[in-house]
C-alpha cells in the first residue's frame, strides 16, 4: 500500500492528538494517609472537582500546581478543568496506610490508632468509642 504525504500527516496528527488529550487516558496515583502528593497540571485549572473528600482533599496552590492529601483510606476521583471546561487533569487516587511509624489497636469494636517513633502515643487519628443511644 502507498501512503501519500498528506496521509501520513493527517495520520500523526490524529495520533498526536489522541496521544494528547487529557480526558483520553486516566492515571491512578497513590497517596498515604495523611501524606500529600504535588501535581503539576498540564493546563491552568479552573475548577477542581473531588469524588469523595472524605477519602482525599486537594490544595490549589497556583493555577498549574495541586496538592492532593489522603484523608481516609480508600479510592475516588480527582478532575481538574479549564476556565472552559476541558479536562487538564484526570485521576483515581487510592489512599492507603502509612509504611512505617504506626500501629492499629483492635478492642473489641473499638480501634485507636497509635503513632509511633523510639514510643507509640495515641494519634489524632483514632475513632472514639461509640456510646450506644437507648
Amino acid at each position: 500500500m502507498l501512503l501519500t504525504r498528506p496521509t501520513i500527516a493527517a495520520g500523526l496528527l490524529l495520533a498526536g492528538l489522541v496521544m494528547t488529550n487529557p480526558a483520553s487516558a486516566q492515571s491512578r496515583m497513590s497517596v498515604k494517609i495523611d501524606h500529600s502528593e504535588r501535581v503539576q497540571l498540564r493546563g491552568s485549572a479552573g475548577s477542581v472537582i473531588v469524588g469523595n473528600p472524605a477519602i482525599a482533599d486537594v490544595t490549589v496552590v497556583d493555577a498549574n500546581t495541586l496538592f492532593i492529601t489522603g484523608k481516609g483510606y480508600g479510592a475516588t476521583e480527582v478532575i481538574a478543568v479549564d476556565p472552559i471546561g476541558r479536562t487538564v487533569f484526570q485521576s483515581q487516587v487510592v489512599v492507603t496506610g502509612s509504611d512505617s511509624g504506626s500501629v492499629r489497636v483492635w478492642r473489641g469494636a473499638n480501634v485507636s490508632e497509635m503513632a509511633c517513633a523510639d514510643s507509640c502515643s495515641v494519634s489524632v487519628r483514632s475513632v472514639p468509642a461509640a456510646i450506644p443511644t437507648p
